[in-house]
């Protein structure tokens, strides 16, 4: 049964990106803005989606053999300092407790922004011999870093994360493993389970994590064409070995620094989830991550229609996938739909008298809006079958999109040019030096990342003939 024609209930992407992401968040039930400024409240819906990424990412993490621990939400401040270049880079964004108890501490308290400190301390005390090593954890937990331009989910001064950090014998295992994270953890979950393409590469030097001898980067582009940076692992060196003495005694005893890591996502990939794969009906969600899969919209109310759909969504259960029932009959069929589009639900059956009398049903696909009827008895082996389907399309769909909008430069000039409303692809060569850099950041465009010319990952940026990602981002 086609649905009646709808007004827009989202503004526009094109007419306004912002505000089109803000309706999204609004009217899809996402998260709203908390009481402080910069914080925010995650709904049901969007909470869904973050407890899908959190067990896709945690399996992963668990495959690479992390595990998983707890450290304390508050820091002595003395740990960051440690660590000079480390408390230089996070000094701005740092929220402090000075009293506790109705008293003014004898040393202030850093709210978490990130675990390096804390987790060194306490790996100094695990850590006795090369036994002991390689040491392999992660927590998942949130965080606060003082935003001063907070956008929900890209940006806020509180947000959920997992942050992982390890400790090991030698760099070389360090890096691999640094490199590990990056490409069988956050890369193969973000192209297979997000349907995001992704360029992976190492930060320049001048944009690596504050205290880091690497940064390794997941860069994305959204459907605005700027760039959104998913995910990034770290090489710490012995920077936070050497300031929290983590040693070990190695298979001469004799005493060694360790060589640690530390790489992170957060709850940003739900806001690149929105901005890579939505549209100006809402969301557009990948049936590997969807928490719902498929909705079954009973279209008019009847002892029949009840029944047959009652039974269709159980029938599709069955078939694996994860499946609700819309049978709010008092609420008009074009809202529900609306809603349901707005969340993004990958698949819609619609279930309604006129199609029973043929014994079928209309099933919708929420990426491409493609409509089919379907026999009531296939009906769960096909919906079951476009879910890979969905997926596969999802992210060719997006890889087409990436690079349509990317183009090769060879001028700083021919860089901004191409990052108006894309990407750059640019000789590292050009875009390397401190003149350069000043010259992009004047006109909001960053060197994403770093890449040999077959797209693998650099050792550092030395070496010859690599090739620069460009673009505005978030």
């Amino acid at each position: 049964m086609a649905a009646a024609k709808r007004a827009p209930v989202l503004t526009p992407q094109a007419e306004d990106f912002p505000r089109w992401y803000q309706d999204v968040l609004n009217k899809a039930e996402l998260a709203d803005n908390g009481p402080v400024r910069g914080t925010m409240v995650i709904r049901p819906y969007g909470y869904g989606i973050w407890e899908r990424m959190q067990a896709e990412m945690d399996k992963r993490i668990k495959l690479a053999e992390a595990e998983n621990a707890y450290f304390p939400l508050f820091i002595p401040q003395s740990y960051l300092t440690r660590e000079s270049e480390h408390v230089e880079g996070f000094s701005p964004e740092l929220a402090v407790v000075t009293h506790g108890g109705g008293k003014e501490l004898e040393e202030p308290l850093v709210v978490r922004p990130t675990s390096e400190t804390v987790i060194g301390e306490f790996m100094a005390k695990w850590i006795q011999s090369y036994r002991d090593l390689p040491l392999l954890l992660n927590q998942w937990a949130n965080v606060v870093r003082w935003e001063l331009r907070p956008r929900v989910f890209l940006r806020t001064s509180e947000f959920l994360w997992q942050e992982g950090h390890t400790a090991h014998a030698t760099r070389e295992d360090a890096a691999a493993y640094a490199a590990k994270i990056l490409q069988e953890v956050y890369a193969d979950f973000m192209v297979n389970v997000l349907a995001i393409p992704l360029h992976l590469g190492i930060k320049p030097s001048y944009d690596r994590f504050a205290g880091a001898t690497n940064t390794l980067a997941c860069e994305a582009m959204m459907r605005d064409g700027k760039a959104l940076q998913m995910g990034t692992s770290h090489e710490l060196g012995q920077n936070f070995a050497k300031v929290f003495d983590i040693l070990y005694l190695d298979g001469d005893s004799n005493q060694q620094h360790a060589w640690t890591t530390s790489w992170g996502t957060s709850t940003r990939m739900v806001g690149g989830l929105i901005m890579a794969h939505g549209d100006d009906n809402g969301l557009s969600i990948p049936p590997a991550l969807a928490h719902i899969q498929a909705v079954v919209i009973v279209v008019r109310a009847g002892s029949d229609v009840d029944n047959a759909a009652s039974k269709l969504m159980a029938d599709i259960g069955d078939h694996g996938v994860k499946v609700r029932l819309d049978d709010r009959t008092g609420t008009a069929l074009g809202r529900r739909i609306t809603d349901w589009e707005l969340k993004g639900v990958p698949v819609r059956i619609e279930v309604g008298p006129r199609e029973l009398e043929k014994s079928e049903v209309t099933v919708v696909r929420r990426d491409t809006g493609d409509k089919q009827r379907v026999s009531v008895e296939g009906a769960p082996a096909a919906v079951a079958e476009l879910m890979d389907q969905i997926q596969d399309d999802m992210l060719a769909a997006a890889t087409e999109f990436r690079d349509t909008n990317t183009a090769d430069a060879a001028t700083i000039d021919e860089v901004l040019e191409a990052a108006a409303n894309g990407f750059a692809r640019v000789p590292w060569s050009v875009v390397a030096g401190q003149d350069a850099k000043a010259a992009l950041v004047d006109k909001a465009v960053t060197v994403r990342c770093i890449q040999r010319a077959d797209g693998t990952i650099p050792d550092n940026e030395n070496e010859p003939d690599l090739v620069a990602y460009c673009a505005r981002s978030y």
